[in-house]
């Protein structure tokens, strides 16, 4: 697959996961955390592979 789609898959599904962080907020926090640092690495590893820094 092309780098740009990979970048723009990584980012995508860094939204899927934060809404699923909003969605466990309520119930689960310690997972919501863990989750959300799942998003945090699927958005810096999409925003490198595009080449934005």
């Amino acid at each position: 697959m092309d780098t740009d789609l990979w970048g723009l898959f990584l980012m995508v599904l860094g939204g899927f996961l934060a809404g699923g962080v909003y969605a466990l907020w309520g119930r689960n926090r310690l997972i919501a955390g863990a989750l959300a640092g799942c998003v945090a690495l699927a958005v810096v590893s999409g925003v490198l592979r595009l080449g934005y820094l």
